[in-house]
């Protein structure tokens, strides 16, 4: 590979999962021998199981006064954020946050769920439901006006609170607004339209409206926990959330090179797409897109798969990547941090940069149905296929 002023590197990992913050813990799961056991959270949300959030200090990347403004996911968001930003060298450096551009995945923003609660509870005992609800909207919202947290308020408090203050965009949609946050990014570089970008997401899955959300398709699995690749549907729709937050920092090797900076791992492509699945249209976007990733050799290359556990859609997309790369290893990594949405993609990516600059030899995160990787890959290919839509696909190399 000829190297290019404006190739897409690496240079910043933010990341938290149920294993862990930073990272160390991370860089150990892709290195143990055996996968470490997914940490669940069981009891709370019977009959479904997620992984949960782990114990975090707030305090190391937010201010206490910040931090009484946001609720977890926001919190979570702007603390892998700050991570992100600790790894590369940045934190500190107000021009290089100053003119630091700034991509957002996000969902709905977190529910009021006292407030949806008490209007609930209130009409149960009133017939004139429309008064009700103009009195509880203009006497119990909070001050954002909204019975939920405003998308756009985790890229506003990310600026506030470590001064990244270049442009801003905030996507939504589920797991293609993380496709969408990391194309944007990577193309943004690559056209010479920014030297650094801050971009990534956050979810929480510790919450009764998305679990509710969730299964009002049914795509939760039930029961107890299950590897990613053995969920047949059989115990609910195979899906295991996971609370995550992802955030990378993305530069032009010319801009990365400047300032000295450790280089991860190499974005050579990243491309995403949707529209209707039936009738194999699913198998022909996944065949289709980043061609790049066709030349790769299985010899040195792995496969972090971000399938989202739902059973049918899980299989189709095992044997479109088994019939377009055979032979290459396979990790579905939600099977060890959970399924996480909006944060899905940008922890895949980060999850693979990791492994590539470790060295490391990934364990099976599913050992009856991924098979065992032989040396360490130089290069990596990332997927998320939407639990309802959106399909996204990347590849990065280890820095020649």
């Amino acid at each position: 590979m000829v190297k290019q002023p404006n190739d897409v590197v690496i240079t910043g990992i933010g990341i938290v999962t149920c294993h862990g913050t930073g990272k160390e813990p991370h860089i150990a799961l892709l290195s143990s021998p055996k996968a470490p056991e997914p940490v669940l959270e069981t009891e709370k949300f019977k009959p479904y199981v997620v992984h949960r959030l782990p114990e975090i200090d707030w305090s190391a990347q937010i201010g206490r006064k910040d931090q009484r403004q946001m609720e977890n996911w926001q919190r979570l968001g702007v603390f892998a954020a700050g991570l992100a930003l600790d790894d590369a060298g940045m934190k500190d450096d107000v021009e290089a946050c100053g003119s630091m551009d700034l991509i957002v995945a996000a969902g709905g923003g977190e529910r009021d769920i006292a407030v949806d609660s008490l209007i609930v509870d209130e009409a149960l005992k009133r017939n004139d439901r429309e008064r009700l609800l103009i009195e509880k909207l203009t006497t119990e919202l909070r001050p954002t006006l909204f019975l939920a947290q405003l998308s756009n308020l985790l890229a506003g408090n990310i600026s506030i609170v470590h001064k990244v203050t270049g442009s801003s965009r905030t996507f939504m949609g589920e797991e293609s607004s993380g496709i969408s946050a990391i194309e944007t990014a990577f193309a943004r570089i690559k056209a010479g339209q920014s030297t650094h970008t801050l971009v990534g997401g956050a979810f929480i899955a510790e919450r009764a409206d998305i679990l509710l959300l969730v299964e009002g398709i049914r795509a939760h699995q039930t029961g107890p926990w299950q590897p990613l690749w053995s969920r047949d549907g059989e115990n609910g729709g195979g899906m295991i959330l996971g609370t995550v937050g992802a955030f990378l920092v993305l530069e032009s090797r010319e801009h990365a090179e400047a300032r000295g900076a450790h280089v991860y791992a190499v974005l050579d492509a990243v491309e995403g797409d949707r529209g209707n699945r039936d009738e194999g249209k699913l198998e022909s976007r996944l065949n289709r897109i980043v061609p790049e990733a066709s030349a790769l050799s299985a010899d040195d290359t792995i496969i972090f798969s971000g399938a989202s556990g739902l059973a049918e859609l899980t299989q189709r997309e095992k044997a479109s990547l088994a019939e377009r790369f055979p032979g290459m290893p396979v990790r579905g990594f939600a099977g060890s941090i959970g399924h996480s949405l909006e944060a899905q993609f940008p922890a895949g990516l980060a999850l693979a940069a990791l492994a590539i600059d470790s060295g490391a030899v990934v364990p099976a995160f599913d050992a009856a149905h991924e098979t065992a990787q032989a040396t360490a890959a130089r290069h990596a290919i990332v997927t998320t296929v939407g639990y309802v839509r959106g399909e996204g696909l990347a590849v990065l190399s280890a820095d020649a």
